[in-house]
């Protein structure tokens, strides 16, 4: 399990990066005609979940509580350049939240995943699945936010 964790945060950062280049900030605020969220949002709303992530795995988060508010489930679309994260900030932000996920991952064991954390109910196993699986419904929006910005390309 561990294996394929690493394997589909690896896949997902590849994916964000390759549908992020060549957008700006500006790109990134983009609102859909219809209900939805903007680039920049699920973005923030990957990084915040993989914040999640290394608290479950207790590593330091990339963003404290505080930061990923703006980026819950739920919260006001962020359409102002000064509303949300930059995008070369996020960017580097969910490659550092990358970097310390991957290097924990590596010093646990399947019976580290096996562990139920206070207070919970599932195994850090489930729960890590689970996010992870949450990040690349996340990640494969994306693909038409790109679009969005005017790009008419295929990435992946």
């Amino acid at each position: 399990m561990i294996r394929q964790i690493q394997r589909e945060l690896k896949l997902n950062l590849n994916v964000v990066q390759a549908q992020s280049a060549d957008l700006t900030h500006a790109d990134s605020l983009l609102q859909l005609p219809f209900r939805g969220n903007c680039l920049n949002w699920v973005l923030g709303h990957i990084i915040a979940y993989r914040s999640v992530m290394c608290t479950l795995l207790e590593v330091e988060p990339t963003w404290d509580a505080a930061a990923y508010t703006r980026y819950n489930r739920d919260s006001e679309p962020i359409s102002r350049a000064n509303d949300g994260v930059p995008l070369t900030q996020m960017l580097t932000d969910l490659a550092t939240a990358q970097d310390l996920l991957l290097s924990r991952l590596a010093e646990l064991s399947d019976a580290d995943l096996e562990k139920i954390p206070q207070g919970d109910k599932r195994n850090v196993g489930e729960q890590l699945a689970f996010l992870s699986w949450h990040e690349t419904y996340h990640v494969g929006q994306t693909e038409y936010l790109r679009q969005l910005a005017g790009k008419d390309d295929k990435i992946i």
